[in-house]
């Protein structure tokens, strides 16, 4: 069904857990320059960070509130091991490893609105049906249950019940749901992608971390191929993450750092004229460790030269 109102403006969000902190930094960027959204889709953090924009004015100062949470956000807060918990999930007792009272009061802490449909800003959030994989996306009902339906990551948190449905992290199918921005009736597109780490330090350790390192690569790579599905319908702007980028999905630290450059890389981006051009290309890709001095003998090492580093993404096609 035709949607009742055509939006001129959809801003897409996409998941990344901690990663989520850049789209804060590319959120004032377009708000500096008077782009705002006349619906918002978001997916898993993207849809964390779309109830809190959408329940408030579209303007920097909300930017930067949105940017002093994820300062202040610490992995304990977000992911609050429970050793009893993680037994029991391991020995198959419980369909989880982490209790997501951290991530439902945070929600609740920072939005205003019990349901989606009374939010300012149209908001959708996008989920997966535990049993059916069928992928649903929430436009109407309990604003705190659909967010944490759309980031309850499989495995790390409960499925949420939805009516008779059990739902979990939309990301397994949709991590950056251009489709149904086009399905509602966008007339330009802007997709805000948290990128994915292309320059770690080290493997991801513990089981957390190396399964959310494990989705987003799995994601990015979907998000790659719906830009190429969605190139040239519609306007499509795809703005830049950060690359290269060391942090995992799993770590808080760093927050404060994303945001800052993908505020500087979004501004250069906008004024660079990246919104008029065709969507930048991405690839997977790595990067070569940066040079580390060795604990024994205090000398500069570096990744071999055997590994290929590429660029995050292309330059846009002409």
């Amino acid at each position: 069904m035709a949607p009742l109102h055509r939006p001129e403006t959809a801003f897409v969000l996409s998941g990344g857990a901690s990663l989520g902190a850049v789209q804060s930094g590319m959120l004032r960027a377009l708000y500096e320059r008077g782009i705002r959204p006349d619906v918002i889709v978001g997916t898993s953090a993207g849809a964390l960070n779309g109830a809190f924009i959408a329940s408030r004015p579209q303007t920097v100062a909300t930017a930067e509130e949105l940017g002093d949470v994820w300062r202040g956000l610490r992995r304990g807060s977000v992911f609050p091991l429970d050793p009893f918990s993680g037994l029991l999930g391991f020995l198959g007792g419980r369909d989880h490893l982490v209790p997501a009272r951290g991530l439902a009061r945070l929600i609740r802490r920072h939005t205003d609105h019990v349901l989606i449909e009374q939010l300012p800003i149209p908001l959708h959030v996008v989920a997966v049906d535990v049993v059916t994989g069928e992928e649903l996306l929430l436009s109407a009902g309990p604003l705190c249950e659909a967010v944490l339906a759309s980031a309850s990551i499989p495995g790390v948190f409960a499925p949420i019940a939805w009516g008779e449905r059990l739902l979990m992290d939309g990301g397994v199918a949709n991590n950056a749901p251009i489709s149904h921005a086009v399905a509602l009736g966008a007339k330009r597109i802007f997709v805000l992608p948290t990128g994915h780490a292309c320059r770690l330090e080290r493997p991801p350790r513990g089981a957390l971390e190396v399964a959310l390192q494990a989705l987003s690569l799995l994601t990015q790579r979907r998000l790659m191929e719906d830009i190429e599905r969605h190139r040239g319908e519609l306007p499509l702007v795809v703005l830049p993450p950060p690359c290269p980028l060391g942090v995992t999905p799993f770590d808080f630290s760093h927050a404060g750092e994303l945001i800052e450059r993908s505020l500087q890389d979004a501004r250069a981006f906008l004024d660079a004229g990246g919104a008029e051009q065709p969507p930048i290309r991405m690839r997977t890709h790595e990067h070569p460790a940066p040079a580390a001095v060795s604990r024994r003998s205090g000398r500069e090492s570096r990744a071999p030269r055997s590994r290929r580093t590429r660029p995050a993404v292309a330059p846009p096609a002409g």
